[in-house]
């Protein structure tokens, strides 16, 4: 990297997150001066890794809050790539409209006013999520799905299953981002990974590491998210989190680079996922309680990561086995699973 390369600098929002953290890391190993985002910088017991970050390159770590009008200028400006990683996961709420789909859409529309004010931003990589993808009725066999496919709101509010509002929350700030990117010319480009794996810097994680450890830890409420997204999605579509942010940076430093990305490296299934564990970590045993009732055996739906890798992408993690390695450490440093 030349050395006028090095003087670029990045905002990545909500830094204390599992896939914001890497990011941040993967960022600063790149030579860019990073500026990142948190609801709170003396929160320790969060933020703990965003210190031992700093020892890696140039990372200002600045107060900033979604729904707070303004908050993220600071942080967007002078800064050449802004991307787009906090997002409320409020799954439990009693008024999911109120308490998730609005602040949502409310707080990404922020930070897109931010960008616009800043004037100096190149481009914004906005991290959604394959929920803006799968949520839809599919009849009939295999389906593959690229970045046409939308989730359907209208019929996941008609229905509302348990956690629909995530889905649609995505779906929606999706949109608007895009409305204002294109009313205020901002060159925008949307990331929508699926279930994300591997070892990251931050000490506390409740996304899908859990979810994914469920089989070894044999935590129930951990393995009824992974077996509702196998129901609702057709597969256990993975990606690790190294090859997600390596894929973040990819599209905002192509030029040609546009539109939506799933990222997306291997279409697995709950059943496929328990003979790998069994057979990889005999020592946890493979909690097969959990596995009654009818298994989906192969994927009934792929997500397809073609449009990435035809633009020069290249995935290293593509098995079970990559995918896992540093998993089962990072589960023991979490706590999730016994040293």
């Amino acid at each position: 990297m030349s050395g006028g390369d090095r003087k670029k600098t990045a905002c990545v929002t909500g830094g204390n997150g599992y896939i914001a953290s890497v990011l941040i890391k993967m960022l600063l190993e790149k030579g860019y001066a990073v500026k990142t985002t948190v609801r709170n910088p003396d929160d320790m017991a969060k933020n703990s890794h965003l210190k031992d970050l700093q020892a890696v390159g140039p990372l200002t770590v600045l107060r900033a809050d979604l729904l707070e009008e303004g908050s993220f200028d600071e942080a967007v400006a002078g800064s050449d790539y802004v991307f787009l990683v906090a997002a409320p996961v409020n799954l439990h709420s009693k008024n999911p409209e109120k308490e998730l789909i609005e602040p949502a859409v409310r707080g990404i529309l922020n930070v897109m006013r931010s960008c616009a004010k800043a004037g100096t931003v190149k481009r914004v990589i906005l991290t959604s999520s394959v929920a803006a993808v799968t949520g839809r009725p599919l009849q009939g066999g295999v389906h593959v799905l690229d970045e046409k496919s939308w989730t359907d709101v209208e019929y996941l509010t008609a229905n509302k299953s348990s956690h629909w509002a995530y889905p649609a929350s995505k779906v929606l700030l999706e949109k608007e981002a895009c409305r204002f990117a294109a009313e205020h010319r901002i060159s925008l480009v949307t990331v929508c990974p699926v279930t994300t794996v591997g070892a990251a810097p931050a000490p506390k994680v409740r996304t899908s590491v859990p979810n994914c450890l469920s089989l070894l830890s044999g935590d129930e409420a951990e393995f009824a998210v992974l077996d509702a997204n196998e129901r609702a999605t057709g597969c256990v579509p993975l990606v690790h989190v190294d090859d997600l942010c390596r894929a973040e940076l990819f599209v905002a430093e192509e030029d040609a680079a546009a539109g939506r990305y799933i990222c997306c490296s291997l279409n697995t299934t709950i059943a496929e996922l328990a003979r790998f564990l069994a057979d990889k970590y005999p020592q946890y045993g493979v909690k097969t309680n959990l596995l009654s009732g009818e298994r989906l055996q192969k994927p009934r739906v792929r997500l397809s990561s073609e449009k990435l890798v035809r633009e020069g992408f290249e995935f290293r993690y593509r098995t079970l086995d990559d995918m896992y390695d540093d998993m089962v450490e990072y589960g023991k440093a979490l706590g999730i699973l016994p040293t």
